[in-house]
């Protein structure tokens, strides 16, 4: 499976027309947003048609700036997947939802990262084989990452999260300095695909 992960585009609809554009040119699969599709809870018009013009599926989680009313509405009104609302599996293929970061206009708790990752792992663990794809908005704590600002501390459920369930893989932005830094944790591959946007074969 090809696919184009990108996060943090903060309503911005040109950047919106690239990454869409980009997901067309590099023949992607799939298109996996990693939270901040908009800017203190504010999207313009058509924003996500972008992308489901073309036909792109799409799967998203919400990030610190994004409600729940959005987030709702973007899953119900284009029938694009929350993340953390369950797992999505295709083929051999599992992408696992933990939106959301402790910081911003619209924060989650600890807490409420520990569960999302706890619920929606747990729904696959009658599956066996698949390659496992965490798909998170903030970064794990004590990575490389937390280091390129003095703002966003990584996140502390999520680092024990994945060192208790070993995904193979997991996405994040929400530091925009550290677009494209990939790093492990243990076995798993972090790799934070920021405004850029990254290119996966899985």
């Amino acid at each position: 499976m090809r696919v184009l992960a990108v996060g943090d585009l903060h309503g911005d609809i040109s950047l919106a027309k690239q990454i869409s554009k980009k997901a067309n040119d590099e023949k992607a699969d799939l298109v996996v947003i990693c939270g901040d599709l908009t800017h203190f809870d504010q999207v313009p018009k058509g924003f996500i048609h972008e992308f489901v013009k073309k036909g792109h599926k799409v799967l998203f989680v919400p990030g610190n700036h994004d409600s729940e009313t959005s987030a709702d509405f973007f899953s119900g009104t284009y029938s694009i997947r929350n993340l953390n609302e369950g797992p999505a599996v295709y083929g051999n293929i599992a992408f696992i939802g933990a939106g959301g970061a402790c910081v911003g206009p619209f924060p989650t708790s600890e807490s409420r990262l520990q569960y999302l990752m706890e619920r929606n792992f747990g729904r696959l663990e009658s599956a066996s084989g698949l390659k496992k794809i965490l798909v998170t908005h903030t970064h794990p704590e004590g990575t490389l990452m937390e280091r390129f600002t003095g703002f966003f501390k990584g996140s502390r459920a999520l680092r024990e999260g994945i060192e208790k369930m070993q995904p193979d893989v997991v996405l994040c932005s929400h530091v925009h300095e550290a677009s494209g830094i990939e790093e492990k944790i243990g076995k798993t591959r972090i790799i934070n695909v920021s405004r850029v946007g990254k290119i996966l074969e899985l």
